[in-house]
Order: C-alpha cells, then sequence, then structure tokens
C-alpha cells in the first residue's frame, strides 16, 4: 500500500501558472510510474495528463504539451507537475496516480487536487 499527498491546487487566472506536487508515502512496492489525470467538470472517466517512469521517460497528452512538465526525484518518491500558460480548458481535479510491483500490482490514487482557471 501507499499514502499519496497531493498538493499545490488552487484558482488562476489564464496565463498563469501552478505547480502540482504528490509525495508517496511509505510504498510497500516499487514505484514504477508516477503521473498525474484529471477530471473535468461533466465527463465521467479521468484522462491522462503525464506519466514518468522510474527512468525518466515522460508521456504527455497532446492538449497539455509545450505548457505542463512532469518530474520527478525517485529518492523522495515525489512526482510534481508544472503547469504553464494555464487555459480555463485545464479546469478540473487533477489525480497522482502511482503504480509498481511488489507481492502483486500496485495502482493508486490521490485524493485529488482542484484546479481552476478562470477566463
Amino acid at each position: 500500500q501507499v499514502q499519496l499527498v497531493e498538493s499545490g491546487g488552487g484558482l488562476v487566472q489564464a496565463g498563469e501558472s501552478l505547480r502540482l506536487s504528490c509525495a508517496a508515502l511509505e510504498p510497500t512496492f516499487e514505484i514504477r510510474t508516477m503521473g498525474w489525470y484529471r477530471l473535468p467538470p461533466g465527463i465521467i472517466q479521468r484522462e491522462l495528463v503525464a506519466t514518468i517512469t522510474v527512468r525518466g521517460e515522460t508521456k504527455y497528452a497532446d492538449h497539455v504539451k509545450g505548457r505542463f512538465t512532469i518530474t520527478r526525484d525517485n529518492g523522495k518518491n515525489t512526482v510534481h507537475l508544472q503547469m504553464n500558460n494555464l487555459k480555463p480548458e485545464d479546469t478540473a481535479v487533477y489525480y497522482c496516480n502511482v503504480d509498481g510491483w511488489g507481492d502483486r500490482y500496485h495502482d493508486h490514487w490521490g485524493q485529488g487536487s482542484q484546479v481552476t482557471v478562470s477566463s
């Protein structure tokens, strides 16, 4: 198991920046991929924002490429999402996600952080 603690959400105006952070506390498995997903208003399913593997390989959704940057500190089991030039359509609840292997496959979600971008 693992406890995921998110921080950094908030309300900003279009064009401004926010940084989300997620700390994976006391994991009982080897973390492989860390990432962020989001759930916009009125949408049922979470959508990919960005992920990063333990080797530093990154993957971004097309709509955030060039604006968002995901980074990771393997020693501290933390992942960050720097979000620049935010747009109103980035408004969503952002969820941290980690997966990996221990006694079995693990896939865990954070509690969610509200990001609201006003026009």
